[in-house]
């Protein structure tokens, strides 16, 4: 195990200091959900303060690749940096030394740059990372929804991800709420979920309520998710697909199938071909999502997005999905896979985003770990106006 280095001082004074701290006080002997104390996640297009990675070192999540990988960091870290502050976290001093002196090559403006020596298992952010909620009265404030998070439920090594909220939230000087029900802790992973920030959130059955695979939490139901993501998240209504894509060893996210790109509208991929193994459960999303509705009774609009063509690693079909996009505050990063797909996916996306540019990011050597940029990032949203 690696030892936690000693931090004497943060880099910044954060938004998430600013704080009621009479409530919090008042509150400590009577706990309370997030949406009680009037939080909700906002959508990602909302404005962030900063967008958090976790600098790549596990080298059997891309065995041969490693090298490759940390270079497409580099380019999502430059891109990112010129709209908000990126927050990286990093094993130790040595681990930290090295990211810098790769993005400095990169071209990556440093000054926009700060590190947190918070040891990880893996690099998939937007899973073991801290879920962000807000509020705007009766005091402006950004706080941690607390999840557990047992990657995946799959993988042995998860330990010290699982604190990364939790140390998060000590260097930020912010609230936290660890999320229970029943006297137990909740699993969930920020992929498995997309919000448009109004009240309507969306994910997959095969990821929340399988009951025999990847179960993150035994004897769920589906009220009882709802329950939990209304309390914990502000999701007041909750759009059910059913699966996520081949390859997916998360078990159905729904950040490779279908994301909110405005608070009336997402992408879905979809697949035309019949005989791969994602046509029929895209069709079968499609058909739910024409049923579905917004939290407040309206229909959602539907975007087609293409899907590439199937990759495969050593006999491994490998995720790949235009939907696992980023949205930062300067830029939409959008996986690229030298596939003749990507230019219309890439166009579909520029004109669902008029108001920041579309950049591909070459996804091919990171889609070796079996997530891309979406899987990698997790946004911290500003401190709302009150």
């Amino acid at each position: 195990m690696v030892k936690q280095a000693v931090i004497a001082s943060p880099p910044a004074r954060y938004s998430c200091e600013r704080s009621n701290k009479a409530e919090r006080q008042g509150n400590m002997e009577q706990p309370v959900s997030p949406h009680q104390a009037g939080f909700h996640m906002p959508a990602e297009w909302e404005p962030h303060e900063a967008t958090w990675m976790g600098w790549p070192h596990n080298v059997s999540d891309w065995p041969g690749k490693l090298a490759a990988v940390r270079w497409a960091f580099g380019e999502i870290v430059r891109k990112l940096a010129g709209g908000e502050r990126v927050r990286i976290l990093v094993n130790d001093r040595t681990h930290e030394d090295r990211a810098r002196s790769l993005l400095s090559r990169a071209g990556a403006n440093l000054s926009r740059i700060d590190w947190f020596q918070i040891p990880t298992d893996r690099s998939w952010t937007r899973d073991c990372g801290p879920i962000f909620v807000t509020r705007r009265h009766p005091a402006a404030e950004v706080a941690i929804a607390r999840f557990t998070f047992t990657a995946w439920s799959r993988y042995p090594n998860w330990q010290q991800d699982n604190q990364v909220p939790v140390k998060v939230a000590r260097r930020l000087r912010c609230r936290i709420f660890p999320v229970t029900h029943n006297g137990h802790k909740v699993t969930l992973e920020g992929g498995s979920l997309d919000v448009n920030g109004a009240g309507t959130g969306l994910t997959t059955e095969e990821c929340l309520l399988d009951p025999e695979i990847q179960v993150r939490n035994p004897g769920f139901s589906r009220e009882t998710c709802e329950q939990v993501l209304r309390d914990s998240l502000g999701i007041t209504h909750l759009v059910w697909l059913h699966k996520g894509i081949a390859g997916d060893d998360t078990h159905g996210h729904v950040d490779d199938v279908c994301r909110f790109v405005n608070p009336t509208t997402v992408v879905l991929c979809q697949e035309p071909n019949s005989r791969d193994d994602n046509h029929r459960v895209l069709a079968e999303n499609r058909d739910r999502l024409a049923q579905a509705t917004l939290e407040n009774g309206a229909s959602i609009e539907v975007v087609p997005l293409p899907m590439p063509a199937p990759i495969y690693c050593c006999g491994q079909r490998l995720p790949a999905s235009y939907a696992n996009f980023y949205i930062g505050n300067a830029a939409v990063l959008v996986p690229t896979f030298n596939d003749p797909n990507d230019r219309l996916a890439l166009g579909i996306l520029s004109d669902l985003f008029p108001d920041r540019p579309v950049i591909g990011i070459h996804a091919v050597d990171l889609l070796w770990g079996l997530g891309t940029v979406h899987c990698l990032t997790q946004q911290q949203p500003a401190l709302p106006v009150a």
